[in-house]
């Protein structure tokens, strides 16, 4: 199944879960994910509040996907508990899941409206026809993340962070409170990067926790008040001068990290044959 049609029957299955009073946003205790005889996630134990801004980091095949996809309800963990709001993943029309570009059928036939309209069908009414108090959700949603005007085009005229763009609108439209956000600078440009954390800041004083995954160390270090760096287990987290060690990174990254001591700051430098594309990411 494409990613769009499995985030459109995931919206359109389930019952609405209520939110227990005082529990966290997200708790995760000992969660462990096994495909078959591959170990994913080992024992994983993860609290966040709500409104923060939570960063995962690791290398590829670290499990980082596959976390979301637990969270989101779009996998089955193995073990452990996963509780958004004191209850089990599914059900909730709070959580917004933000795949990574390569996982989309950019063919697909659907408009942007389409796409963002997605974040609204888990709470139409029993007959699931959109209204036009969604229909001005969509617009309003498109609005704050600046594609107003591109609401009729198919969704692969867009640019890379156009795409990325309308995905977090789709979330807008949801009215979600927890976002996750899959590998979401990959491949873009510093002006494409930076649109997305001033979306990310408008997602903050809107009261939106954010869990995002990346490689690029030094955006985590800058905007992110918390990271966890991942690697099918959890080897730090707190805030980034914390879990940015030499010690922690060498034992998270192995062999695909090499840390280079100048005068002023400790360089990590990215194995090119484990990640997407090269990468030069400075710790101060």
């Amino acid at each position: 199944m494409g990613i769009l049609k499995e985030l459109r029957t995931s919206s359109l299955s389930g019952y609405h879960v209520p939110h227990q009073p005082g529990a966290p946003i997200l708790e995760i205790s000992n969660l462990t994910l096994r495909y078959e005889n591959v170990l994913a996630l080992d024992n994983l134990s993860v609290k966040v509040t709500s409104g923060e801004r939570l960063a995962v980091i690791g290398p590829n095949g670290a499990g980082k996907s596959s976390l979301f996809k637990v969270i989101a309800g779009v996998l089955q963990h193995t073990s452990g508990e996963v509780n958004i709001y004191g209850h089990g993943p599914g059900g909730h029309i709070c959580i917004a899941y933000v795949p990574q570009r390569s996982q989309v059928d950019w063919k697909f036939p659907v408009s942007v409206a389409d796409v963002v309209m997605m974040g609204r069908i888990s709470k139409l009414g029993i007959l699931r026809w959109p209204k036009p108090r969604d229909w001005e959700y969509v617009r309003q949603s498109l609005r704050v993340v600046g594609l107003e005007e591109q609401a009729n085009r198919q969704i692969a005229e867009l640019s890379g962070g156009q795409q990325q763009r309308m995905f977090i609108a789709r979330a807008l439209a949801q009215e979600a409170e927890l976002m996750l956000m899959d590998e979401p600078f990959t491949g873009l440009d510093l002006n494409s990067q930076v649109d997305i954390l001033n979306i990310m800041d408008e997602l903050r004083q809107r009261g939106v926790t954010v869990l995002a995954s990346t490689h690029d160390l030094n955006l985590a270090s800058e905007h992110f008040e918390r990271v966890l760096l991942l690697n099918r287990r959890v080897y730090g987290l707190g805030s980034p001068a914390e879990v940015f060690t030499p010690e922690l990174l060498l034992r998270a990254f192995g062999g695909h990290l090499r840390l280079l001591q100048t005068e002023t700051e400790v360089v990590a430098v990215g194995d090119t044959c484990c990640e997407d594309e090269a990468s030069h990411e400075h710790l101060a």
